[in-house]
């Protein structure tokens, strides 16, 4: 990621900031939710990172996920349902210099958000985008969602539900423009982190899916591939594996993240689970780039458009009629 020169200077300035300077509030969520590590896992890319807080912006829609922004100690907006994706797509526009970042969960995005979700990868703005998926609705007391495995018991689908499960990952690589794809789970901190930065580091859109717990209302889902290690598949490319880590999880593999072939196959795999960077191409282009975005809206330049506008529907006296 390159800096004007007028960041390069500010950066030469500025104080080291410690974690507590990203945090505020104390999180509500259930003991043992993956939403406390993802928060963990953004604050300390905040700190690493130096990210000025006046900058930095959390957008979300609505659920348990969204409620992130409300602990970071930066910008923040707590948008309606579905919706947190194109509100970011607005700030960014509005203001290209700012670090944009989106909290979602698998109702938020998937369901009620789907179009936007579709778009919002077409478009490849620079937006750091991070789907809490723990295939359920939780903030709402247990509903099925669009990644809830097939039989799922739930409030709306007490004998199990119907459907198979959507699979984000392949749905993203289905998208023209896409431009960096990768996973990771709740219960692996470290690469969590790692993941994330690289999501940060990415110039366009970068989709994180992270594999969460809800240990309220999906209790044990994930039990299996955290008591077993082999479980994971853990993709190697860029992604640097400490030696205690690398001697946990043995199952790794070679992975080509410029490939959207293989990357797509990889997606597909369910058991183990991937993690890791699964899609990263530099060379798409994003949407304030090729609209210019960012450019200053003073005064008379607003009021120049506002009347250009209103003048398209204003009858001028003299002026000729219709023709009969």
């Amino acid at each position: 990621m390159s800096l004007s020169l007028t960041e390069c200077l500010l950066a030469t300035t500025q104080e080291p900031r410690e974690l507590a300077d990203y945090q505020t509030g104390v999180p509500r969520w259930c003991n043992g939710c993956g939403d406390n590590a993802i928060l963990s896992a953004v604050q300390r890319l905040c700190r690493d990172e130096k990210l000025a807080p006046e900058k930095t912006v959390f957008v979300s829609g609505i659920g348990c996920s969204s409620r992130l922004p409300h602990y970071m100690n930066t910008y923040g907006f707590h948008g309606l349902h579905g919706r947190a994706l194109p509100l970011a797509e607005g700030v960014k526009m509005s203001r290209p210099d700012l670090h944009v970042f989106v909290s979602t969960g698998d109702g938020d995005c998937l369901s009620i958000g789907a179009a936007h979700w579709i778009h919002a990868l077409r478009y490849n703005m620079d937006l750091t985008v991070l789907l809490h998926d723990n295939r359920i609705y939780g903030l709402t007391k247990k509903q099925v969602s669009p990644t809830s495995p097939l039989g799922t018991k739930s409030n709306t689908t007490p004998k199990g539900s119907y459907l198979a499960p959507l699979n984000p990952l392949t749905v993203t690589l289905g998208v023209q423009n896409v431009s960096f794809v990768a996973q990771a789970v709740d219960w692996i901190p470290e690469l969590l982190a790692e993941i994330i930065a690289a999501a940060y580091r990415h110039k366009g859109l970068s989709f994180v899916r992270i594999v969460q717990r809800c240990p309220e209302f999906q209790p044990g889902a994930f039990d299996p591939f955290v008591l077993d290690p082999k479980r994971t598949l853990i993709l190697r490319n860029e992604l640097t594996l400490s030696a205690a880590l690398a001697k946990v999880y043995t199952n790794q593999r070679e992975h080509d993240a410029s490939s959207i072939d293989r990357a797509r196959e990889i997606a597909s795999i369910e058991d183990p689970i991937p993690v890791g960077i699964l899609f990263r191409d530099e060379t798409v282009p994003c949407y304030e780039d090729l609209r210019h975005a960012g450019q200053p809206h003073t005064p008379e330049l607003v009021r120049r458009g506002l009347e250009a506008e209103l003048d398209k529907f204003t009858v001028w006296p003299g002026a000729p009629g219709p023709a009969a």
